[in-house]
């Protein structure tokens, strides 16, 4: 019996190229994704946090991988969500995948005075245009 994979969206510094992509580079890539307006990203600190945002009418834009329940775990670890820096949850996404259930991290902490990203893009390079 095979074990089912997660589909998981990613926003940040585990996307292709990016910073930290080493820790789901074995998994299988499935394409770029945006999620239903509704949520948006922070500035958090070298990497963004992402949040549910009423006022959002964009949302946003990431890439949508299938991983393994392993992966999951030591993702899972890296985003902190032991110390409830993060949390994975369900989130919508926009067509081509509105009707795949799909799961994601989100930011637990106090964006209040954090620079929200108003495309709903966090670069690959990391490096936010002002």
């Amino acid at each position: 019996m095979s074990e089912k994979n997660t589909l998981l969206f990613i926003y940040g510094t585990l996307k292709r190229g990016a910073t930290n992509h080493a820790v789901i580079a074995d998994q299988n890539y499935l394409g770029e994704a945006r999620t239903v307006p509704g949520y948006r990203l922070y500035i958090v600190a070298d990497y963004p946090g992402l949040i549910k945002d009423r006022n959002d009418q964009r949302g946003v834009l990431g890439e949508l991988w299938s991983v393994s329940s392993e992966s999951l775990r030591r993702l899972d670890a890296f985003e902190g969500i032991p110390e409830k820096l993060y949390r994975r949850a369900s989130i919508p996404l926009s067509a081509p995948h509105e009707s795949t259930e799909v799961q994601t991290y989100f930011y637990l902490r106090n964006t209040r005075g954090r620079r929200p990203i108003i495309s709903g893009l966090w670069p690959s390079s990391g490096q936010l245009i002002p």
